[in-house]
C-alpha cells in the first residue's frame, strides 16, 4: 500500500508537469532534473546534415527510426531533439527533404533527462559507426555527429505536424504503470486464504480428523 501511495505521487507529478506552460531550455542538468516531463520550448537551427537514428516502432508497431537531430541555440548551446518517428522507408533524408527546415526554427517538446540504468540487458549495443542508435548515449552522439558539446538531457519534440508529414512527434510515452493496488488485493487474499486453511487445519485436529 505504501508502494501504492509512491507511485500514485509519482503519476499525479507527471501529469502536473506534462499540462504544465512550455519554458525555456533549462541551464544547467540539475535544472533539468526537476523539469522531467515538463514541455520546453527551444529556438536556433537544425544541423539536419549530422542527423542520428534512433531504432524505434510507432504506436502500431511499425518499425523504422526516431530522428534525433542536433539543434544549435540562438545562445550558441547544441540541444539533441527526437524529432520523431519515420518508418524505414523514409529513413533516407531524401525521401523527406521537405520536412527539414534549415532556417531559424522553433520547437517544443518534453524535456528529458537521460537515466543511467535505461538500457536493459536485452537491448543492443549502439554503433556509432552505422549510425544506428538503440539506446540515447548523449557524449557518443555528439561525437559520431562532429559535435563538440551538446547539453547533458534532450527534447522529445511535440506532435506539432512538419512539412512532408514527416517525422511524426510526440512519441514519447508518458505513461506510468500502476499495478499495486493489483498486487496489494492479491497478496491480501492469499493471506486470508492462508488463514481459512489454518483455521480449516486447526477445527479437523480439534476434532481427531485427519488433514
Amino acid at each position: 500500500m505504501e508502494r501504492l501511495q509512491w507511485k500514485e505521487g509519482l503519476i499525479a507529478q507527471r501529469n502536473a508537469a506534462l499540462h504544465a506552460a512550455p519554458v525555456p531550455v533549462p541551464a544547467t542538468l540539475d535544472d533539468a532534473t526537476t523539469l522531467e516531463f515538463h514541455p520546453v520550448r527551444a529556438t536556433g537551427v537544425f544541423l539536419n546534415d549530422h542527423e542520428l537514428y534512433l531504432n524505434a516502432q510507432n504506436a502500431h508497431g511499425d518499425a523504422g527510426v526516431d530522428i534525433v537531430t542536433p539543434l544549435r541555440l540562438d545562445d550558441g548551446r547544441t540541444l539533441m531533439v527526437n524529432r520523431g518517428f519515420v518508418p524505414t522507408a523514409r529513413q533516407s533524408p531524401a525521401t523527406r527533404a521537405i520536412g527539414n527546415s534549415y532556417g531559424k526554427v522553433a520547437v517544443t517538446g518534453l524535456l528529458r533527462v537521460v537515466q543511467i540504468d535505461q538500457r536493459s540487458s536485452f537491448t543492443p549495443p549502439n554503433e556509432p559507426a552505422r549510425n544506428s542508435w538503440f539506446f540515447i548515449d548523449l557524449p557518443a552522439m555528439a561525437k559520431a555527429a562532429g559535435i563538440d558539446t551538446v547539453l547533458p538531457f534532450y527534447l522529445d519534440a511535440d506532435a506539432t505536424p512538419n512539412a512532408g508529414g514527416f517525422p511524426v512527434g510526440g512519441q514519447t510515452i508518458t505513461d506510468l504503470p500502476n499495478d499495486h493496488l493489483q498486487y496489494a488485493i492479491t497478496w491480501y487474499a492469499l493471506a486470508a486464504a492462508l488463514v481459512a486453511i489454518y483455521i480449516r487445519f486447526a477445527v479437523m485436529r480439534r476434532h481427531g480428523e485427519k488433514p
